[in-house]
């Protein structure tokens, strides 16, 4: 297909990203914000506009690794066509749009990804999918829970170590303050992974259709867009979410959405850096899973968290398998 005959159908398409954009910021906003506002640091209201902006300026400090993870190492960008793209954001925001309806914090990331690898089978088959891209995001899935988890863990007994001598008050009001630090930190992970991934289906969308030269690259205007999207769809928060990760799974003090915050922050930033685009819902999950469990086993409601694993393993077929059913119906409706 000639670029200039691709130009109207491309712009339908980017704006289809950008909506599952907004749709992941509106689906995560309780990521960055279920802590502080379960705490009663800030109030909800509040906490989103915190978020968003923070979302906003992470292409400031972060790399474009996940983008071109997201644009070259799931499928192959060769098979990439506009059917393609279109079915896998269809599969990610039908999926997105049934977790968030139940309240079941899911991965958008994987929604997402999964969405490419159903379009990239039915397109192509088994030679579509980039092994090793996929090996590696869902190693991920494992890993970024159980990092959040150990992380958090960890950072509670240090803290609780070092804070033995004081009052229960004193500590309290430290960490309340401390929280808007930890809140900002994985608003930045979150907005700098999670943008990324939509940056990275647009710009391998330009790039199939010829609009980014020889060598694939992510313009900057997308980059500005995408965090644009994600931070407008935290705006608008995702309160049924924000009940299930603020106090569902275990109920916090400042002091622990401190650690969870914290220890969820530094998984997204070292999985940031190095292009591996990880669930940031996955990731505080486990973090604050890590605090309760650190409190005492019995903290944690296990009933709750075993049902956001299942959610965790079932998203990524059944967001491929909206996908590839899509592509079917599309090649259905174009005749080929």
């Amino acid at each position: 297909m000639e670029a200039t005959l691709a130009f109207p159908l491309l712009v339908a398409l980017i704006g289809i990203a950008l909506l599952f954009d907004f749709l992941n910021g509106l689906h995560d906003a309780a990521n960055s914000i279920a802590t502080i506002v379960s705490t009663r640091v800030l109030r909800p209201q509040y906490a989103v506009m915190w978020a968003a902006f923070f979302n906003f300026i992470a292409f400031l400090f972060f790399g474009l690794h996940v983008a071109e993870t997201i644009g070259r190492g799931i499928i192959d960008p060769a098979i990439v066509t506009p059917a393609v793209i279109f079915s896998a954001l269809v599969g990610a925001i039908v999926w997105n749009v049934v977790t968030w309806l139940f309240g079941i914090p899911s991965s958008s990331s994987h929604a997402l990804i999964g969405g490419l690898v159903g379009a990239g089978l039915a397109r192509s088959g088994g030679d579509a999918i980039v092994l090793w891209g996929v090996a590696k995001t869902v190693g991920a899935i494992f890993l970024s829970p159980a990092i959040g988890f150990f992380l958090a863990l960890m950072l509670v007994l240090i803290v609780a170590w070092l804070c033995v001598r004081r009052t229960p008050f004193a500590v309290d009001k430290s960490f309340r303050g401390l929280q808007f630090i930890s809140a900002s930190l994985y608003s930045l992970g979150h907005g700098g992974n999670d943008a990324q991934k939509t940056m990275g289906i647009i710009a391998v969308l330009l790039f199939s259709q010829g609009y980014l030269g020889s060598e694939f690259h992510v313009p900057f205007w997308v980059v500005i867009t995408c965090q644009a999207a994600i931070a407008l769809g935290t705006l608008f928060g995702g309160w049924r979410i924000v009940h299930t990760m603020g106090s569902k799974i275990t109920r916090l003090n400042p002091m622990q959405g401190f650690c969870a915050e914290t220890g969820g922050a530094i998984t997204l930033f070292g999985a940031t850096w190095l292009g591996i685009p990880v669930s940031t819902t996955h990731t505080i999950t486990g973090a604050i899973i890590g605090v309760g469990a650190a409190r005492r086993v019995s903290a944690v409601r296990w009933g709750i968290a075993s049902n956001i694993v299942v959610a965790w393993f079932v998203t990524l077929p059944a967001a491929a398998l909206v996908s590839a059913l899509t592509f079917w119906v599309v090649g259905v409706i174009g005749g080929h």
